[in-house]
C-alpha cells in the first residue's frame, strides 16, 4: 500500500490464544491476532479507508502471523518493525468463564511492542494523514512506549493531524494512579477523546467533579469532541455545539471483546466521511454491534455492504 494513509494507529499487536474451556483442563485453543490499535486499523480498512499500523513484533512465527494478518486485511504495515534484539511478540491468552465473563492473561513483559521507539513511529506521520489514533494501552507497556506515544502526538499536532485518544484503561497493566500520571498530559494533546464513562476521571484535571462538569472542563481545555461509551446503554458525543446520544444496537451478544475498538473504527470512519457527530455515533454503534455478535477481536468487523444489512429482518436469506 503506497498511498498516504488517512489514519495511522500506533500500538502493540499480539498473538492471541483463545481457550475453548478452562486452561487448567488443557482445552483446544484457537490462534488469532489481537491488539486495540490493530483492531481499529482493520476496522477502518474493511470500511474502505487507508489505514496504517505502526508497531514492533518479534522475529518469530507469532510476529509473522501479526504482519500477515494485517496485510491480508489491507492494512499498511510499511512502517512496522521486526525486532532484531531477541524480544518476542507479545501473547494474550483468553479463557471464557461463566456467562459472558472472560479472563485474559497477558505475556507481554519485555515484548517487542514494549520497545517501540519514536524513530519507529515519527517517519510514518506526514502530510496527507488526517488522523493519528492512540490508546492508553501502549503507554502502559513501559517508559519507552509511553515516550513514543507522546512524541507521536506532539508530531501530529505540529502537522495539523487530528489526534484521537481512546483511554482504554487496562487495570492489569498499571494502577489508576500510574495511568492518570501518563494519560492526563497525553489527553491534553487529543482533539477527540474516547472513554467509557468510568474512565473519564483518569484524564480530568479535577477527577472529583461529576461527569458533566468534567466534560465541560475538557472542552474548555481544548478537546474538540468527548465520546463516552456506556455499554448496552449506547454512547454520547459532546462538542461545543451540544451533546448527542445514540442507543446501542440490540443484537445477540456472542463476544464483547473488541466492541470498543469496533466502535472507534466506526466513529473515525464517519469522521473521515464528513458525517455529523450524531451520524458518527450511529455508525460507531452499528460497527460495535457486529463485533459483539461474532467471536474474536476483529473477525466480525463489517464492510460497508455489511452495514446495509443490519436492519434486515431476522431470518432473512440474501439470495
Amino acid at each position: 500500500m503506497n498511498a498516504v494513509p488517512e489514519v495511522v494507529t500506533v500500538g502493540e499487536a499480539m498473538a492471541a490464544l483463545r481457550a475453548t474451556g478452562p486452561i487448567r483442563l488443557a482445552p483446544p485453543m484457537e490462534l488469532s491476532v489481537a491488539g486495540a490499535e490493530a483492531n481499529v486499523a482493520i476496522g477502518l480498512a474493511r470500511l474502505g479507508h487507508r489505514a496504517r499500523w505502526v508497531g514492533r513484533v518479534g522475529a518469530d512465527p507469532f510476529g509473522a502471523l501479526v504482519l500477515r494478518t494485517l496485510r491480508a486485511e489491507g492494512v499498511d504495515t510499511a512502517h512496522a518493525r521486526v525486532d532484531t534484539d531477541g524480544r518476542p511478540t507479545g501473547l494474550l491468552v483468553r479463557e471464557d468463564g461463566i456467562g459472558d465473563l472472560a479472563h485474559v492473561h497477558y505475556y507481554r513483559e519485555r515484548s517487542a511492542g514494549s520497545a517501540l521507539r519514536p524513530e519507529d513511529v515519527l517517519p510514518a506521520l506526514g502530510p496527507g494523514t488526517r488522523v493519528l489514533h492512540l490508546t492508553g494501552i501502549t503507554p502502559a507497556l513501559g517508559p519507552p512506549a509511553a515516550r513514543t506515544v507522546e512524541a507521536a502526538a506532539a508530531r501530529a499536532r505540529e502537522l495539523g493531524i487530528t489526534v484521537s485518544l481512546d483511554v482504554n484503561h487496562r487495570a492489569r497493566l498499571w494502577t489508576q494512579r500510574q495511568a492518570r500520571e501518563t494519560l492526563l498530559p497525553l489527553a491534553r494533546t487529543a482533539d477527540i477523546l474516547i472513554a467509557s464513562a468510568d474512565e473519564l476521571h483518569l484524564v480530568a484535571d479535577d477527577p472529583t467533579l461529576d461527569e458533566a462538569d468534567i466534560v465541560t472542563a475538557l472542552l474548555d481545555r481544548g478537546t474538540r469532541e468527548i465520546v463516552l461509551t456506556r455499554g448496552g446503554s449506547g454512547a454520547s458525543v459532546t462538542t461545543r455545539r451540544g451533546t448527542h446520544h445514540a442507543p446501542a444496537r440490540h443484537v445477540p451478544v456472542v463476544d464483547v471483546v473488541g466492541a470498543g475498538d469496533a466502535f472507534v473504527a466506526g466513529y473515525l470512519s464517519a469522521l473521515l466521511d464528513g458525517l455529523t457527530p450524531e451520524q458518527r455515533l450511529h455508525r460507531a454503534t452499528d460497527t460495535a454491534a457486529f463485533a459483539v455478535a461474532t467471536r474474536g477481536d476483529w473477525e466480525g468487523l463489517p464492510t460497508r455492504t455489511d452495514l446495509t444489512h443490519l436492519d434486515t429482518p431476522t431470518g432473512t436469506t440474501l439470495r
